[in-house]
């Protein structure tokens, strides 16, 4: 990464993280077809609802016969960390219209999030609509056309687990990490890897206790509160 803010690097920029989508846009779109979604309704379900793990939780639904309020509702569980997320890049965009916030927010993920906290230890802690909206952009597009193939090839591959697809996101998560504390100078190495260290236990321990889409919250906020206090400490 650079300390450039315009299309052309936003590209660039994003093209690690395309892999990790298509790798488990793939999976959804395999998992989709042999649920009965033909390649049309997993399109517009990556269209429209846009989540991964939301649309995984969806298939499995609605081949349950689940209630659509019940659906609409474990959806909205698993996607309620989007809001602290949000919260988190808002002050990046205040000189912004509501237009261009809605947008952000709107295509706002997980990987655009982290892709966007590396990006702003670049650029002396600022981003920009254009580069932020052309990562997620790049997100959306790679997203729905790899669902689709999947999709389409899910007459082909009857499990898409045995090939490891599904472990994509996760190996792509991990490299982002690794890129957050490399290029995070703001905060001391120590207290970044004692978070993690402390944010991996609770993550083991509480998926005993607390269903994984309530968990992702809970852990977040408990995180957040101990890296402000170790940083208080530790500065």
């Amino acid at each position: 990464m650079n300390d450039k803010l315009d299309i052309k690097t936003a590209i660039k920029d994003t093209l690690p993280t395309v892999f990790g989508y298509i790798g488990i846009g793939v999976a959804f779109g395999i998992i989709a077809s042999s649920a009965g979604f033909n390649p049309f309704i997993v399109g517009m379900m990556s269209l429209f609802i846009y989540a991964g793990g939301a649309q995984f939780i969806t298939v499995s639904m609605l081949s349950s016969s689940f209630p659509i309020l019940s659906i609409v509702l474990a959806t909205f569980l698993i996607n309620s960390r989007m809001i602290l997320m949000s919260m988190a890049i808002a002050p990046f965009f205040k000189e912004y219209s509501i237009f261009k916030n809605i947008s952000i927010g709107t295509f706002l993920t997980d990987e655009s999030f982290s892709l966007g906290m590396n990006k702003q230890n670049y650029t002396n802690g600022k981003l920009n609509f254009e580069w932020f909206n052309t990562a997620n952009l790049i997100s959306y597009i790679t997203w729905a056309v790899s669902s689709v193939a999947g999709a389409l090839l899910g007459g082909i591959v009857e499990n898409p687990y045995a090939l490891g697809l599904d472990f994509a996101l996760v190996a792509m998560f991990i490299g982002l990490l690794y890129l957050q504390v490399i290029s995070d100078f703001t905060i001391k190495k120590k207290v970044q890897i004692i978070v993690i260290i402390v944010v991996l236990f609770l993550v083991y321990f509480g998926m005993i206790f607390i269903p994984s889409n309530v968990l992702i919250i809970v852990v977040t906020l408990i995180g957040c509160a101990i890296g402000v206090v170790l940083k208080n400490v530790i500065y």
